[in-house]
């Protein structure tokens, strides 16, 4: 029967004398005879023992479950199984830190960032539902367009992409906003008074949803061109953008006009907008419409929607 002293292992497998011995006077590879002169040799199986502890180390499997793992306690296929889920988490964690650090780098809250990320997904519904509930609550909305609002989920994933961790940070800020949470509730409170004035509180009608887009295309063509908002030329591009909103909403060009602008703009905040962006970018969604930039070029024109 072939026998292998201790110098004989190490080559075969890699490891080192000292560690062999270690493993030998653990009790985990115990010898299988003695020389004459004293020394221990070991056999076929031991060899095979010793490779299997070698791998399960490699990867990461501590000495005490090797053992068991040796002394048929548990099978290699249960300590491989809760092994993978450990790694699995681990690299959650490891993944949820290159994020936070990649979005700290690019000029991020670091502590901020941290405390958010590392949240559960049950911690960040939480802080949705807090808005909702300051938002929401007290009023007698639309009843599915308040389910609709409070069904949305946040679904952060266990690896989230620099920009859904931003894109997460900043809408947990948002909502935290005690500015925007009163402008909510302001539209909130309009809403309850237009549903009980009998109201439709549908969305806005096709007409007014094309005055909308004629409004951003407006205001996206000047941007590209560099108009200043304040400039003669921007004040032209306001009258386009009023006289197209007279003709969707059936009113004079005039200050009756203005004033319903200023009526629907209270419904219009554009951070609500923003919020909706976020959480698409947040939970993979295909990416939402960003008007922010063309409706604050708007609004600096002195156009009254925004």
């Amino acid at each position: 029967m072939t026998r292998y002293q201790i110098g004989e292992l190490a080559r075969m497998t890699g490891l080192t004398v000292r560690t062999i011995r270690f493993y030998s006077d653990s009790g985990l590879i115990p010898p299988t005879d003695r020389t004459t002169g004293g020394y221990r040799t070991y056999d076929t199986d031991a060899l095979a023992r010793l490779k299997l502890v070698r791998t399960l180390r490699d990867l990461g499997v501590d000495l005490p479950t090797a053992g068991r793992v040796l002394a048929r306690e548990v099978s290699v296929t249960d300590v491989a199984r809760a092994h993978a889920d450990a790694i699995d988490a681990q690299m959650r964690t490891l993944r949820l830190r290159r994020a936070v650090l990649r979005a700290v780098a690019k000029g991020g809250e670091m502590e901020l960032m941290n405390e958010l990320a590392r949240m559960s997904d049950e911690e960040r519904q939480r802080i949705l539902d807090d808005f909702f509930e300051e938002v929401f609550g007290p009023y007698e909305l639309d009843p599915q367009f308040e389910q609709h609002m409070r069904s949305v989920r946040i679904e952060l994933p266990d690896d989230p992409s620099t920009e859904q961790l931003e894109a997460w940070v900043e809408l947990a800020k948002l909502v935290q906003d005690p500015d925007f949470r009163a402008s909510v509730k302001r539209m909130s409170q309009q809403h309850e008074e237009q549903r009980r004035a009998g109201a439709d509180m549908g969305p806005p009608a096709e007409g007014q949803m094309e005055a909308f887009t004629f409004a951003i295309a407006q205001a996206r063509e000047a941007l590209d061109a560099g108009i200043a908002p304040e400039s003669a030329e921007a004040r032209a591009v306001v009258d386009r953008v009023n006289a197209n909103w007279a003709e969707a909403l059936n009113l004079p060009n005039d200050g009756s006009l203005v004033e319903r602008l200023r009526e629907l703009s209270d419904f219009a905040d554009p951070r609500a907008e923003r919020y909706w962006v976020l959480i698409a970018r947040i939970n993979g969604w295909p990416a939402m419409p960003d008007h922010s930039r063309e409706r604050a070029w708007l609004r600096e024109a002195g156009q009254p929607f925004g």
